[in-house]
């Protein structure tokens, strides 16, 4: 079974977009798609697109997808930017939240927990004492910042730090079993 992931940020014009190429560079045989709140069809912003090259990776065909309750569903784990993003998509689907990190919080659990016997068993040890309320409002230890809008070095930063903790969920995965 291939293992499907979703990555959420606002436009899904940003970051979504940068940590999804990221994350099919560095876990290939993942199923790996990327949504946003607002609407449709946009392309990737010109910082992404220029912080991604850089990295040989290319976002010139991206265009932004609207979040949907069927694509959260057919994922078996969604990767917010944010805890608002988090918020969102559990608000679209109460079931999701069991299955629904921001990307910082998810790599932080992973961390702590470790190896698992299975994908299915990871997330259940990763949701102990995890509690909605614990996710209410912003938290810069969760969320990533958004560039869009600002100079080419908050891109980079944020190229950088997404790749910082996608390199660090690859070893994760890694080690579980049946993903």
């Amino acid at each position: 079974m291939t293992l499907r992931v979703l990555v959420v940020c606002t436009a899904n014009r940003c970051r979504s977009p940068m940590a999804e190429v990221l994350l099919r560079r560095r876990l290939p045989a993942l199923d790996i798609s990327s949504a946003g709140s607002l609407e449709p069809g946009h392309p990737a912003s010109g910082g992404s697109v220029r912080a991604m090259a850089t990295r040989g990776l290319d976002l010139d065909d991206h265009r932004s997808q609207q979040l949907d309750p069927a694509a959260i569903d057919r994922a078996d784990l969604v990767i917010t930017m944010a805890r608002s993003h988090l918020r969102e998509v559990a608000v679209a689907d109460p079931s999701a939240l069991r299955r629904t990190f921001t990307l910082r919080e998810l790599v932080r659990r992973g961390e702590a927990v470790g190896r698992a016997e299975s994908f299915a068993g990871w997330l259940a040890l990763l949701g102990e004492g995890r509690r909605m309320a614990d996710l209410l409002g912003d938290d810069p230890n969760d969320d990533i910042a958004d560039p869009i809008g600002g100079p080419e070095l908050g891109y980079e930063r944020t190229a950088v730090q997404l790749e910082d903790l996608i390199e660090r969920l690859g070893r994760l995965l890694d080690q579980v079993s049946g993903h």
